[in-house]
């Protein structure tokens, strides 16, 4: 005679995240957090089996909202990404976008206003010009894309947190969103957007940036994966509302990265 296997209830996602970060709560609960990022340590912890399409759909993407508030809880705002000599740079530095190459946006220089809005004092327009006249740094880091490569690069630029200072950005706002040229946008934390490796990235290698890598300006955020940095940059706005991003809004994890 053949056994049945016994029916599994459909996971319950929200009771499950519910829960999860009631563990949070508890210093000692800090092993769990870090064996409980992803959607088999949660089904494992409940007993629970996920049987239809919509029920999974919604449960991973309350999960994704843990792994987000899980990797915000956890980001060490003193921490550096490694960086690297300039004998290492990878050359040539790879394209990456959602679209081909040959599909590139063109920004006219003289035009380009860089706008700026939300939680700010200061909400004029920004030139090119105002722009590189801001206290320049430079670092050689990796970036890290979602589809497995990896490649280094060295890019050039004013540090975000002194810009949000310049704007008189309100730094106790949640987050810091980005609408690009290419129609890209995405959103970052505000302990990663004050981060001190965090660049508004004018130049690539010691050159103006180049228009396959995001001229006239590119977010740099070393701590990320690839598509927390875009390209083409043309507004920059602090809100406490959620933003999500051309990504994120289709499932991928929002916090993406350390």
């Amino acid at each position: 005679m053949i056994r049945k296997a016994p029916r599994m209830p459909a996971i319950d996602g929200d009771a499950v995240v519910k829960e999860a970060l009631r563990r949070i709560a508890l210093p000692s609960r800090r092993l769990f957090m870090r064996r409980s990022l992803t959607l088999g340590g949660l089904s494992l912890l409940t007993g629970c089996a996920m049987i239809d399409g919509e029920s999974a759909e919604r449960a991973l993407m309350s999960i994704s909202r843990f792994n987000d508030k899980v990797q915000g809880w956890l980001f060490d705002p003193d921490l550096l990404a490694p960086t690297y000599p300039e004998s290492m740079i990878t050359r040539p530095f790879p394209f990456n976008a959602y679209y081909g190459e040959g599909e590139l946006r063109q920004v006219d220089a003289a035009r380009y206003r860089l706008e700026v809005s939300g939680r700010v004092a200061d909400k004029h327009a920004w030139t090119l010009a105002e722009l590189h006249a801001l206290p320049q740094t430079d670092q050689v880091t990796r970036h890290i894309c979602v589809e497995g490569w990896s490649a280094i690069g060295k890019w050039g630029g004013v540090r975000f947190s002194n810009f949000l200072a310049r704007i008189g950005a309100d730094t106790s706002a949640k987050y810091v969103g980005f609408k690009c040229a290419d129609d890209y946008y995405t959103s970052i934390d505000m302990p990663t957007a004050l981060h001190p490796q965090t660049l508004l990235t004018l130049s690539y290698d010691g050159r103006p940036l180049p228009p396959r890598h995001g001229f006239p300006l590119k977010l740099r955020i070393p701590t990320k994966l690839g598509y927390k940095n875009p390209k083409h940059v043309q507004a920059i706005f602090v809100t406490n509302t959620y933003p999500g991003g051309y990504w994120e809004d289709q499932g991928y994890n929002w916090f993406g990265g350390s």
